[in-house]
């Protein structure tokens, strides 16, 4: 059994566009039940920047670490970090 839908109205701008989807429910206009599950191979995850502060010998050992494996001492901490996580 295939849901009526109603046809997606044409914007003149975005902020329209958003005005609309803020007072109406998609379901009026898709049929969900069809939808496919998406993959995305390119799409790189967001990144945060933050303050670290650490003790100087602290960090004079990790980028010894990293030095020693010829990548960037914040990427090995990265990558460190995300293991740590994995082990738990």
């Amino acid at each position: 059994m295939t849901k009526q839908t109603r046809a997606i109205p044409k914007f003149a701008t975005e902020a329209q566009e958003r005005a609309y989807w803020e007072s109406h429910d998609s379901t009026e206009h898709l049929d969900w039940s069809k939808a496919k599950q998406a993959t995305l191979p390119n799409l790189k995850p967001t990144t945060k920047t933050i303050s670290l502060r650490l003790p100087q010998h602290l960090l004079d050992s990790i980028k010894s670490a990293a030095n020693a494996r010829d990548v960037p001492y914040q990427s090995l901490i990265k990558v460190w970090l995300q293991e740590k996580l994995r082990s738990h």
